[in-house]
């Protein structure tokens, strides 16, 4: 096996109590964790105190550090995780828990931990960091960590800034030797002209402010003449006084584009507030002269939900409603051209001239205004289009 430079100097030089490393997607921070765990593991064994792996839920631990593990070395020696929480590695159990509130991690509330390897940081409940610190209270107890790069007003940030016992590295998308070159530019294209670029490429802590989407180009995404088939979709942000916004959608797989070629936009605040029936007439006459293959939708819309599958003629899906994620993987398939709006869509096209993030906040956070066109497109993105393996 392989390793870079880097990844060799934090095995032999990351012995603080603290051992962190933030940077970019693919760089290689996370690789060398496969193998400073059981470094870890076995030195610790006979001491007293817990060992603990947190990740930003279950699952993601599973995906990230678990299942890669595995394929090193082997499941007699890194077991799948219990219903009890905990896993059985290089013979020691391991508590395996979710950091994204301070209740996934009640079980070693008051435990003494001995280890603790952090997987995504940044998405943790600052309340869980702050519990284990107090918990790492052994003098040989000490934490490896990883994470993305966020908003320099992080938290997690400010303590890797403060006079606490820590070892960090910071990499970019370069400082991985053993990444193809094809796979390195595609990253680069996806990410540029966004705050991700800076975070996921350089491997810098960038603030979010500015429009959401900067890397919207009239010139590149705007067409005139839609496409003559492929599979139809459509999305729906819900709002009753607030807009509600409908896109149809044209999605052609093979050319990996997706293109709204009709919307349906109304504001309650213009003084006509539409009933249910009233939005589900404005659903038909979108969809009219096209086979929908599904309805994608806010999943706080409970009573439109229910009038669409009352009238039995559209598939409905609730759509993944998880913003920031959806908001980044948006972003990436604008700047790779995946998403074309046709000129007509005069909703959206504004939206994108003004939607912006918070520059006031801790961390990365929207302007909840001029935003309803923008969530159907991120619900059809993240929920069809990820799907769809773009």
């Amino acid at each position: 096996m392989s390793f870079s430079q880097k990844q060799l100097s934090y095995f032999s030089l990351a012995n603080h109590r603290w051992n962190i490393k933030s940077g970019a997607t693919r760089s290689g921070k996370t690789y060398m964790d496969y193998f400073v765990i059981p470094k870890r593991i076995r030195s610790m064994k006979g001491k007293d105190g817990l060992i603990v792996l947190l990740g930003n839920t279950r699952g993601s631990l599973t995906r990230n550090i678990i299942e890669p593990m595995q394929s090193i070395w082997g499941s007699y020696l890194v077991s799948d995780i219990k219903t009890n929480n905990t896993a059985s590695l290089f013979g020691e159990t391991v508590y395996c828990l979710g950091a994204d509130t301070i209740n996934q991690v009640d079980k070693i509330r008051g435990a003494s931990i001995k280890y603790c390897y952090g997987d995504e940081v940044a998405t943790w409940s600052p309340e869980v960091f702050n519990m284990l610190k107090s918990r790492l209270d052994k003098d040989y107890s000490l934490f490896d960590g990883t994470c993305n790069p966020d908003s320099p007003n992080h938290w997690f940030k400010k303590f890797i800034d403060s006079d606490a016992d820590i070892f960090y590295q910071q990499y970019t998308i370069d400082d991985n030797p053993y990444l193809p070159d094809s796979i390195r530019e595609n990253i680069k294209r996806e990410y540029l002209g966004s705050v991700f670029y800076d975070r996921y490429v350089l491997g810098k802590w960038a603030a979010s402010d500015g429009l959401v989407y900067p890397n919207f180009n009239p010139e590149k995404h705007i067409f005139d003449t839609p496409p003559a088939n492929g599979e139809y979709y459509i999305s729906i942000d819900y709002g009753t006084l607030n807009p509600c916004s409908m896109g149809l959608w044209c999605v052609d797989n093979s050319q990996k584009t997706a293109y709204r070629i009709k919307e349906f936009y109304h504001s309650g605040r213009n003084g006509t507030i539409l009933t249910d029936e009233e939005y589900y007439d404005a659903l038909l006459k979108l969809a009219d002269g096209y086979s929908v293959q599904s309805v994608i939708i806010d999943p706080s819309a409970a009573s439109f939900i229910a009038c669409i599958k009352r009238h039995g003629v559209f598939s409905v899906r609730k759509a993944k409603n998880s913003v920031l994620d959806g908001i980044r993987y948006t972003s990436s398939l604008l700047s790779a051209g995946n998403l074309k709006f046709h000129r007509s869509c005069e909703g959206i096209i504004n939206e994108f001239l003004s939607y912006r993030w918070d520059s006031t906040a801790s961390s990365d956070s929207v302007i909840k205004e001029n935003d309803h066109a923008l969530d159907d497109l991120r619900y059809f993105s993240y929920s069809v289009l990820r799907r769809l393996g773009w």
